[in-house]
């Protein structure tokens, strides 16, 4: 979406399940619940192992907000140092004391802790984002040498810089794309840690919404033998024949770390939607060292079972990497069998079955977490999704996290998949090709769009800009159609709409038919439409509260109402279906308002998934296959007895009778797309709207005027969470009357506390709210708020209360079940490693340790195998470190992981410990508090018989984190 205002142009704005997830109840407005999908008892589902070799790196980072200066190089030698691998200074250097900045879980947006504040961009939601500085400390295991090791970033926001032990191993510029880091050479390995740093330049702006800040997607460590399939690495792509049998043209990309070249055999499986085979195959590759290769195959697979809106039937193409045990490689992809066509005349057709779509345009954003949204969130947004009818997603205006195509292949959505940079310069480009590679394996996705609303849309450098990026996509995926978000030009003689496959319209819902008679072989569909604004659960204007009503009366300029921009579409059988801004509201973008307006009033849903009347009037136009009637507005209105009131009744019945306690006010045959209304006298009591088909009450809907709030209540999504760490669910809470009854006009101040999980956001859906989206406190808007809950780990209990000034509090408790964690990197705890040793000259005395360093005295390494050495007397062994803060402030252990002799360890002249046994052995003691710098001496005697050292890594630890 843009805004006419900055624009010259017109336009403004691990096992895989098959089967679709199951759907919310029909959400028939009740008198006695909040207008939420009653709870479930099913656990979020969770996403399939796709890449056995991955684990996720979410613990154990540390953040910092804020930039971190580091001063220039004082001297020759530093300037000398600074120039070379592994030589990082400042916050990227290795023995960097991050021991006092605060521990973070990955996703991770820091944005959303920052408050509103009116000189901060607009677009970005008045937010302050600037730098931020994440780091991580890793531990290999010895086992791991000779592997392929990657890291992985599923996004960073914004512009990154990414070190490895004080090297520079990547630069990344946008906040959408993936990261792959080869970490192999950079590896260490044992007691030698591995330090990864990354610096994140959050103001750079990719787009005019809120983009959060931060690493604000998964972070993965890969595992892989010498020889391995390389990320996004295989293609599977189902093909019919003429006769209607399908195929799979396996396509595998190997990569080699090793030092000859390899021969390496790769077998398919194909397992149906039950988990069993129906099709095999291997094909033979040899990989040189360091370089790639590719094998290739074709399978089998007949008549397979197809996947559809309605029956979204997966298989897994299974590839491995065949050899021993400790050398294989796996992926699992999930494909599916399915036909899609665009029709000019027609439209879209799947499986050679007429679809209209009717789709949202999405951006990564939700109350209380910002972008950082976990999984099972992201689950439940597209169920609600799903619940108000929707059967296509557009991600706009960027690469989507996986997980939502994941999620879309499983539960039956039709996706737009969009590139967020228009522009095929090499860099640019790179990004559209990752795109595709991650993504084209996905059912789901049915159009690449290489644009939005691009001002050059209608120049000769525009096409020939889309002719470069269209080919690309091709050459990669030659199934799908590339369209472009079109928002004017495309009357030009030169214009981008003759270059791709489907025509795309950002709004001109008035050109659809002459743009259609210009180019009648052109398919085409809306791209984006409707920009209409609601405030939910208000149903009258207020210009200076910046308040819009919910009866669907106001729309952007450039736009049109649910209803009016949706009959546009319906009229058109050419047009293949549209994608309304936006399904829920976002953060950012504040239209038509600005501050102290901080989000968006476009989406059917407001920031926490409430609905609004949109989402009622998306259901009639939507749902097919059951009963929908629903009434607005709610009918709690005191001090306005006897004055008109406006209803609009919104069904997918044939016939709707409204009445007012008891009595028809109002039955008419029913406008499926635009609604039926009427105006009657307010009294209290109950307003209902009965709906009929063929003669026959299928659906009815009522709102009971409610009293005073007396009380708070909780309603989760679900009656259980998984304690694996992960899962999290939204809870609503409400305030209800004397009667139970919901109570839509309630403003109040409600906190909360919770046991057996966290909260990590809240929200009321309020798009002038400046309250804090983090912490234990939120105010109901117009009735609703919602805390964000993510269990702790184990079988258990969740207890939840809020409390609000003379209101009864509610109480909730919510089963934990047991669950496996998904596999994660430990986290290593703070430590300070003792480098820059120093040994005395071997002789016949027993030293003093407290002995200055002298003549004969020389650097020395520890970590290492003891060389032979048939010579005895005593030497002392001596480093100095200056402790992280943590451990000055609470003290730790000295720990020397092998000491080989006997002998003695002293700190700062005081002797701690007293070793007896000259094998080797681990030995510890306190380290005290204190804060700078520290000696540490070794006292050790060598025998003939047994030589003296430390071949173990010595550190000062933390014992808590």
């Amino acid at each position: 979406m843009r805004i006419a205002r900055r624009t010259l142009l017109l336009g403004s704005a691990g096992t895989l399940l098959a089967g679709p997830l199951p759907a919310f109840a029909a959400a028939n407005r009740r008198a006695d619940g909040p207008p939420m999908p009653p709870p479930s008892d099913d656990l979020p589902q969770r996403l399939p192992v796709t890449d056995p070799s991955r684990t996720l790196l979410s613990h154990g980072w540390l953040f910092h907000d804020g930039e971190v200066e580091t001063p220039p190089p004082a001297d020759h030698e530093e300037t000398y140092m600074n120039a070379k691998a592994g030589g990082a200074r400042g916050p990227a250097a290795v023995d960097y004391d991050d021991s006092d900045w605060q521990p973070v879980q990955i996703p991770h947006d820091w944005a959303s802790f920052q408050p509103f504040v009116k000189t901060a961009n607009v677009s970005q939601g008045y937010r302050p984002r600037g730098i931020g500085w994440y780091r991580r400390t890793l531990r290999l295991d010895p086992a791991d040498n000779g592997k392929k090791l990657e890291l992985q970033f599923g996004a960073i926001a914004t512009n990154a810089t990414i070190w490895v032990n004080g090297s520079v191993v990547a630069h990344n510029f946008s906040g959408y794309n993936s990261i792959y880091v080869d970490l192999t050479p950079f590896a260490r390995y044992g007691d030698d840690l591995n330090v990864i740093v990354v610096r994140v330049d959050a103001t750079a702006m990719e787009g005019w919404w809120y983009e959060g800040a931060g690493m604000y997607r998964h972070v993965w460590l890969a595992r892989r033998p010498a020889v391995s399939i390389a990320t996004d690495g295989v293609h599977g792509d189902p093909r019919q024949d003429a006769s209607g049998q399908w195929r799979v043209p396996v396509t595998v990309t190997l990569e080699s770390i090793a030092d000859v070249a390899r021969p390496a055999t790769i077998e398919a499986r194909l397992l149906d939607p039950s988990g069993r085979e129906v099709a095999r195959g291997t094909a033979q590759a040899t990989v040189q060292p360091l370089t790639r290769g590719q094998a290739s195959l074709t399978l089998d697979a007949g008549t397979p079972q197809l996947w559809s809106v309605e029956r979204p039937q997966l298989y897994t193409l299974v590839t491995r990497l065949v050899g021993d045990t400790a050398t294989s490689d796996e992926r699992r992809t999930a494909i599916g069998f399915r036909t899609v066509r665009f029709d000019a005349n027609r439209g879209c057709f799947v499986n050679d079955r007429p679809v209209k779509l009717k789709g949202v345009c999405l951006h990564q954003d939700h109350a209380g977490v910002g972008v950082a949204i976990p999984d099972a969130l992201l689950e439940w947004r597209l169920q609600r999704m799903k619940d108000t009818g929707v059967n296509a997603i557009r991600c706009s205006h960027n690469a989507p996290a996986p997980e939502l195509l994941d999620y879309a292949d499983r539960m039956g959505f039709l996706v737009m998949n969009e590139n967020r940079q228009f522009n095929p310069a090499p860099e640019y480009l790179d990004q559209l090709e990752w795109l595709v590679r991650r993504d084209r394996n996905h059912p789901s996705v049915i159009l690449w769009s290489v644009f939005n609303e691009e001002p050059m849309q209608g120049t000769h450098a525009g096409v020939e800009m889309v002719r470069r990026m269209a080919a690309a996509v091709h050459a990669l995926d030659d199934s799908r159609p590339v369209t472009a978000a079109m928002n004017g030009l495309f009357y030009e003689p030169e214009n981008v709409s003759q270059v791709v496959g489907v025509m795309g319209f950002n709004y001109y819902q008035k050109e659809y038919d002459k743009f259609h008679a210009l180019n009648p072989t052109k398919p085409s569909t809306s791209s984006e439409d409707t920009s209409a604004f609601m405030t939910r659960g208000a149903f009258a204007n207020d210009k200076d509260a910046h308040v819009i009503s919910s009866y669907d009366t106001e729309a952007a300029p450039w736009g049109a109402t649910y209803r009016d921009g949706w009959k546009l579409i319906a009229d058109r059988p050419f047009v293949a279906g549209g994608f309304t801004w936006t399904g829920f509201d976002y953060h950012g973008e504040p239209t038509p308002y600005e501050w102290p307006t901080i989000a968006s009033f476009f989406g059917i849903l407001d920031l926490c998934g409430f609905a609004k009347t949109a989402y009622d009037i998306r259901r009639a136009q939507w749902i097919d296959d059951q009963p929908v009637v629903a009434i607005a507005p709610h009918w709690t209105w005191p001090g306005k007895e006897g004055q008109p009131t406006k209803l609009l009744v919104t069904s997918n019945a044939d016939r709707v009778v409204v009445r007012l306690n008891g009595k028809t006010v109002g039955e008419a045959a029913v406008d499926r797309i635009m609604g039926n209304e009427w105006t009657v006298p307010y009294a209290p009591g109950t307003i209902e709207a009965i709906a009929y088909r063929g003669g026959r009450e299928v659906a009815r809907a009522s709102h009971v005027t409610a009293g005073q709030p007396v009380a708070l209540r909780l309603t989760p999504a679900r009656r259980v969470m998984a304690g694996d760490g992960e899962d999290t669910q939204p809870i609503t809470i409400d305030a209800v009357d004397a009667q139970g009854r919901h109570v839509p006009t309630a403003n109040l101040a409600t906190s909360f506390t919770v046991t057996g999980a966290s909260i990590i956001g809240v929200g009321n859906g309020d798009p002038n709210s400046h309250e804090p989206e983090k912490g234990n406190a939120r105010s109901l808007f117009n009735g609703l708020a919602q805390i964000i809950v993510q269990a702790d780990t184990g079988r258990g209990r969740i207890a939840v209360r809020a409390t609000a000034p003379g209101l009864k509090p509610a109480t909730l408790t919510i089963d934990r079940l047991a669950a496996t964690p998904r596999g994660a990197e430990p986290i290593v705890r703070a430590t300070s490693q003792l480098t820059g040793w120093r040994r005395s000259p071997l002789t016949a005395d027993r030293p003093d340790p407290a002995a200055p360093e002298g003549k004969g005295w020389e650097r020395t390494s520890v970590g290492k195998p003891l060389a032979p050495d048939a010579a005895t007397g005593w030497r002392l062994y001596r480093a100095k470190v200056t402790p992280k803060k943590i451990i000055a402030t609470q003290g730790g252990t000295l720990r020397l992981d092998s000491v080989a002799g006997r002998g003695e360890l002293w700190i700062d002249g005081r002797r701690v410990a007293v070793k007896s046994n000259a094998a080797p052995a681990p030995l510890t003691a306190a380290w005290p508090t204190g804060a700078g710098e520290h000696v540490v001496t070794v006292l050790l005697e060598q025998t003939a018989a047994a030589p003296a050292g430390l071949p173990g890594m010595v550190v000062v630890e933390h014992s808590a984190r």
